[in-house]
C-alpha cells in the first residue's frame, strides 16, 4: 500500500496489527507506568480524561478508568476500538479520526495523546494541538509524545505483521513551539528512546 492516503494507511495498519502492537495484558512495555502514576497524582479524583488515539485502551484508558476517572477514548481503528470497549468497559470509546471529533470547550482535566500526532500529516498537527488546548479546563494537563527528530516515512512490514505503517513528525523544538503557540505552558519535556530513534515527551498545562 502506498502513502497517497496516509491516514487510511495508518487506520488499516492498526486494524491489521492490533494484537502485535499490544496484547490484552499490555505486554511488558512498562514505560507508561510513571506517566500514569503522575497523571493520577495530578488529576482531581473522578476527573475527566481524554485518551486521544487510545488504541486498544491498554494501559491508559483501562488503568485510569479502573481508578475512578471518567475516561473518553478516541481512535479511528475499528479493531482497536472494539478491543478497547472489551478491555476497559467502564470507559467510553468513540471511533473517529482525532482531527474530526468534537467536544465542548473546557471538557477535560487532562488530555493524553501518546504516539498519535505522529501519524497525522504535518499540516494537521498544529490545528489538533489548538483544539486540544481548547478542550482542557484551566489548569488541565496535556501529556503527549511527539517526534524527536523530523522524519516522514513508512514501514511496509511493521512489527512483522505484513501491514504498512506511516509516520510524519517534526523535531522536538518545533513541537515545543507549536504547544506554546496554542497557549499551553510546557512544564517538562523528556526524550523517550525507541530502538535506534526516539520520541519527545511533553507535559504541558493550560493556564
Amino acid at each position: 500500500m502506498t502513502s497517497d492516503d496516509p491516514k487510511r494507511t495508518v487506520r488499516l495498519g492498526y486494524d491489521a496489527i492490533s494484537y502485535q502492537y499490544r496484547a490484552d495484558d499490555g505486554g511488558n512495555d512498562d514505560r507508561y507506568q510513571p506517566w500514569i502514576a503522575e497523571l493520577r497524582r495530578r488529576i482531581p479524583a473522578g476527573g475527566e480524561v481524554l485518551d486521544l488515539g487510545c488504541g486498544c485502551g491498554v494501559p491508559v484508558s483501562r488503568e485510569l478508568s479502573a481508578a475512578g476517572y471518567a475516561v473518553t477514548g478516541v481512535d479511528f481503528s475499528e479493531v482497536q476500538v472494539r478491543r478497547a470497549r472489551e478491555l476497559a468497559p467502564t470507559a467510553t470509546f468513540l471511533q473517529s479520526d482525532v482531527t474530526d471529533v468534537e467536544f465542548p470547550d473546557a471538557s477535560f482535566d487532562a488530555v493524553v495523546c501518546l504516539y498519535t500526532v505522529i501519524h497525522l500529516p504535518l499540516a494537521e498537527q498544529p490545528p489538533l494541538l489548538r483544539r486540544i488546548a481548547g478542550w482542557l479546563r484551566p489548569g488541565g494537563l496535556l501529556l503527549a509524545t511527539t517526534g524527536h527528530g523530523a522524519w516522514t516515512g513508512t514501514d511496509d512490514d511493521w512489527l512483522g505483521g505484513g501491514a504498512t505503517m506511516w509516520w510524519s513528525h517534526a523535531d522536538a523544538a518545533t513541537y515545543r513551539s507549536w504547544i506554546t503557540d496554542v497557549g499551553l505552558d510546557v512544564e517538562h519535556s523528556d526524550v523517550v528512546p525507541e530502538g535506534d530513534s526516539a520520541h519527545a515527551l511533553f507535559w504541558a498545562r493550560r493556564p
